[in-house]
Parts: structure tokens; sequence; C-alpha cells
């Protein structure tokens, strides 16, 4: 930069480009996060469920046929449990 008014064409535009930022940061801030959240609240309510019919004796078709869960949510359950009692 060779003189003051090259200067302050420069911060101009950098103020510009700053603001552009800004308002593309609240948008992503905003923005609520997609997908399953994995062993939330909700999620580890369901689990305790299937985990108290299955330790029950039903099977997973039978817990799955009540409605409340699908087969593949059944079977993610399922792996959870089994992972849990391979630790202990």
């Amino acid at each position: 930069m060779k003189t003051l008014e090259e200067a302050l064409n420069y911060i101009a535009q950098l103020e510009v480009e700053n603001e552009n930022l800004r308002k593309e940061l609240e948008y992503y801030k905003a923005k609520s996060p997609a997908g399953r959240k994995k062993h939330d609240d909700t999620w580890m309510a369901s689990y305790n469920v299937f985990v108290a019919k299955y330790e029950s004796g039903m099977t997973i078709m039978e817990i799955v046929n009540q409605g409340e869960i699908s087969r593949r949510t059944a079977y993610r359950y399922k792996a959870y449990y089994d992972e849990l009692k391979k630790m202990n």
C-alpha cells in the first residue's frame, strides 16, 4: 500500500467482508444440529424400556411388533446391550 487512500479502501473492503462473515456465522449459530443425538435422555429412556422388555424374556421381534421402536433401532439397542454386558 502506497497511499493512505489505498489503505482506507482496503480497510473498507475488510469491514464489508467481516460483516458478511458475521452474518454467515449467525446463520450457522441459529441452525439446529441435525441427526440422531446419540445417547441423549430420550434415547436412554427408550433404551431402558427395551432392556426391561428384553430381559423379561421378550424377543426382539415381539418388542418391535409392539410398534414403539423400529427393527433397526431394536438391533442397535441389542448391540449396545451386548457391548455393555461384555464390558461387565
